[in-house]
């Protein structure tokens, strides 16, 4: 019968990380997350969001033999902003077992209680700044840069337990040739017209980046800030993130809007780094991880379509379609073969339909789960 264990210390931390590896062993689309991201994420110190957060990492043991894994996580900013006693659930793997699955949950459940927590939702591993939601369609091909991956099981799991649906995310795929680039030929007519009102469009400047950085911070807290569950990001916590996607990040494929140099909007689309990180053996950089790293990343053809956002009242001027026309052309030019634009809200049609009038195809789901305790 399997027993819980409180994660106390780097060996156990270490077990926690590195389960889904045994999990996943025989699963041909499972992408390895690198061990020494998740061990800096894991530990307070060394992730910004510990610093307005609490949490708690539970394993499930069989004897010797870990069998399932979960944290227990109270967002501090999230509870702050929302005004609310919500906690979260993340990083869950289990096996197809519902009584390993129900101590899990029944562990964090409690732990969140404890901390007079009155409901539990998830998968968010932090918050939705960060992977987050349980893949519910898609099962036939590995996921994207920093997108979720689970077996079909998982959602009986969690149901059993008693979870019911929060919202459903979406995520839509391109396919070279299969898209309209219409954007593409109004391009030079759209930015004409926006720089009649000073608002021009540039890649960004990574000799610059720390500003630019600090500049797209203040962007992506406005332009996100109704999305549900969205809770600005602090200064430390996004300039974190910001370093992480610094290593992987190609100027074609990052755009800022501006207008008298205040920026008002950005796109970012990232190399889909999963093509490499498939390969790489239990996330371990070394001996031979970060050559394949190296190696591997001119080798990229597909992206991921990470943010697209205008702040409010500069919108539906036309820049959001030299935004989504700047990256088609790079796409064109440098002969990718797909990309993924995720991840969307199932109810946001403002987002939603000009993703599909360009042709992107509905084919992966994700939904977040709530349970009142």
């Amino acid at each position: 019968m399997a027993q819980i264990i409180p994660v106390t210390d780097k060996k156990l931390l270490a077990k926690f990380i590195d389960f889904p590896h045994e999990l996943y062993k025989n699963d041909p689309f499972y992408v390895p997350e690198l061990f020494i991201a998740q061990r800096d994420m894991l530990t307070p110190g060394k992730h910004p969001f510990h610093e307005h957060a609490k949490m708690q990492l539970f394993l499930a043991a069989e004897g010797e033999k870990i069998v399932g894994r979960v944290a227990a996580i109270i967002n501090g900013n999230h509870n702050k902003t929302k005004n609310v006693n919500e906690g979260f659930f993340g990083f869950f793997d289990s096996v197809n077992d519902q009584a390993v699955s129900q101590l899990l949950l029944n562990a964090a459940q409690n732990w969140l209680k404890e901390h007079e927590q009155t409901k539990i939702i998830g998968p968010v591993n932090f918050s939705t700044n960060d992977i987050c939601g349980l893949l519910i369609k898609g099962f036939d091909g590995p996921p994207v840069a920093m997108m979720p991956y689970n077996a079909p099981y998982y959602l009986h799991l969690l149901e059993n337990f008693g979870f019911a649906k929060k919202v459903d995310l979406r995520a839509y795929k391109y396919t070279a040739g299969n898209y309209s680039d219409r954007s593409v030929s109004l391009l030079e007519g759209l930015e004409n017209r926006l720089q009649r009102s000073n608002i021009v469009i540039r890649k960004i400047n990574l000799k610059k980046f720390k500003e630019e950085a600090a500049a797209l911070r203040e962007v992506y807290n406005k332009a996100w800030d109704k999305n549900l569950g969205f809770v600005p990001m602090t200064d430390k916590e996004f300039d974190y993130t910001a370093n992480d996607l610094k290593m992987v990040l190609d100027t074609d494929f990052c755009y800022i809007a501006e207008q008298e140099g205040k920026l008002v909007g950005f796109a970012l689309a990232i190399p889909d780094i999963n093509q490499i990180l498939i390969k790489i053996k239990k996330g371990r950089l070394f001996p031979t991880g970060l050559l394949k790293l190296l190696l591997g990343k001119k080798k990229i053809n597909g992206i991921r379509i990470l943010l697209l956002g205008v702040v409010d009242g500069y919108r539906k001027l036309g820049i959001e379609a030299c935004l989504y026309g700047r990256i088609i052309k790079a796409f064109k030019a440098r002969n990718f073969q797909y990309a993924e634009a995720s991840w969307t809200l199932e109810d946001n049609d403002m987002v939603n339909r000009p993703i599909e009038n360009i042709g992107g195809q509905l084919y992966r789901e994700y939904r977040i789960l709530e349970k009142s305790i």
